[in-house]
């Protein structure tokens, strides 16, 4: 199979110079995670922002300041299982794919599974696959430790439990961009020197504004955001199944609980895209 069979035609993009506000818009808009980056009136690939850019940068502005240059790249022939090799080499989730230095398309680890994964008989189970080690969080937890809890697991979710430590939703990257906003904070930082001279010489005295951007959430708590219905996989759950779930679904993760319904582990796109270099 070759990029060309499963890459989609519509190109969602962003040009520079622009800003991280526009970035956010486009996002949330379009519902993808991340935007290839063109040269202003050109198709030529510059570089790719990501929601993980916009969120851990709150201080910057500048879309060229904020984008990640020279990413991975792929031509629409391309194997597919080469694609998937680079992705998991580069630990990324999306690669650009173009013809020469224009951007053609994008192909993302949602894509390999819903396109492909989903379509193909991989009997592995997803316990094969699956993360053991996930960050998870208490349902109640305002957004604010949430993501902090998020971001030492290194993982873009974190898994809600209840009063009795049972599975009770999931938040991820795109939950908190839609709760947050980037706020200013100005410190003041001042000195007196004293001037030489005699006892009636004037002191004279610096100031300096300093201005630090951060993250803001709402006030409401990881229960308030997590969705009401909970996708979930078993641990003997075929690889195949669970990707015709992601498609189902439209989601990029799904738990992992036992065969005695207890919370096990997470398992992602870009774990499960490994099945395809392993079926081959």
């Amino acid at each position: 199979m070759l990029v060309k069979d499963i890459v989609s035609d519509k190109i969602i993009s962003i040009s520079v110079p622009g800003t991280r506000e526009k970035a956010f818009e486009i996002i949330n808009t379009e519902k993808v995670s991340s935007l290839p980056v063109v040269k202003k009136d050109t198709k030529k690939l510059v570089g790719i922002i990501t929601r993980s850019n916009l969120i851990e940068n709150p201080d910057e502005d500048q879309l060229a300041m904020l984008m990640t240059r020279n990413p991975v790249t792929a031509t629409l022939d391309d194997d597919v299982i080469d694609v998937t090799n680079k992705m998991l080499e580069a630990n990324v989730r999306r690669i650009p794919i173009v013809d020469g230095e224009d951007l053609v398309g994008i192909i993302t680890s949602s894509d390999l599974v819903s396109l492909a994964i989903s379509e193909m008989n991989i009997k592995e189970p997803v316990e094969d696959y699956m993360l053991s080690s996930i960050p998870t969080t208490w349902e109640k937890t305002p957004l604010t430790v949430a993501f902090e809890t998020m971001k030492f697991g290194k993982i873009k979710c974190a898994v809600g439990l209840n009063n009795e430590g049972k599975l009770s939703g999931i938040v991820t990257e795109s939950d908190f961009i839609k709760e947050s906003e980037v706020v200013a904070k100005t410190s003041v930082q001042s000195s007196t020197v004293g001037t030489e001279g005699d006892k009636w010489s004037w002191d004279s005295k610096s100031v300096l504004y300093i201005e630090k951007h951060s993250l803001k959430f709402s006030d409401k708590t990881v229960e308030d955001v997590s969705a009401k219905k909970i996708v979930t996989v078993n641990t003997k759950t075929k690889v195949s199944d669970c990707a015709k779930k992601m498609k189902e679904y439209k989601i990029d993760q799904i738990p992992v609980i036992s065969v005695e319904g207890e919370l096990t582990g997470l398992i992602r796109a870009n774990d499960l895209i490994r099945a395809i270099i392993n079926t081959h």
